[in-house]
C-alpha cells in the first residue's frame, strides 16, 4: 500500500508530519494493505485566514482498493493528527463494510 500525502499551502508538509501521518494510516488500515494499491491523504486548514475556531484542520482520505471504485472518508479536528486519526477510523469502517463481505 502506497501512502501519498498532499497538503495545502497553509500546512507545512515536513518529514515529521509525513512520518506521523503515514504511521497513523498504516496503523488503522494495515489489515487492508494487500487489498489497497494506494491511500491518498489530503490535509488542509479550513480557516487559516481567520485563525478562529477549534475544528479547522481537515483530512480527507481516499483509498484505492484493487478491483473497486475509490472509497473516501473525511474528518475535521483541532489538530492535523486528530483529523487524520478520525478520517482513518471512518475509512476503516467503510473498507470493512465494502471489502470484508
Amino acid at each position: 500500500m502506497q501512502v501519498q500525502i498532499n497538503t495545502d499551502h497553509n500546512i507545512g508538509g515536513d518529514e515529521r508530519l509525513a512520518e506521523a501521518v503515514e504511521a497513523a494510516v498504516r496503523g488503522a488500515l494495515g489489515h487492508f494493505g494487500a487489498q489497497l494499491t494506494r491511500v491518498e491523504v489530503h490535509l488542509s486548514d479550513q480557516n487559516s485566514d481567520q485563525k478562529t475556531g477549534s475544528e479547522d484542520m481537515r483530512c480527507v482520505l481516499e483509498a484505492r482498493p484493487a478491483g473497486h471504485q475509490p472509497l473516501s472518508a473525511s474528518d475535521e479536528a483541532a489538530t492535523v493528527e486528530q483529523a487524520v486519526d478520525g478520517a482513518a477510523r471512518k475509512l476503516k469502517h467503510v473498507l470493512e463494510s465494502t471489502l470484508d463481505r
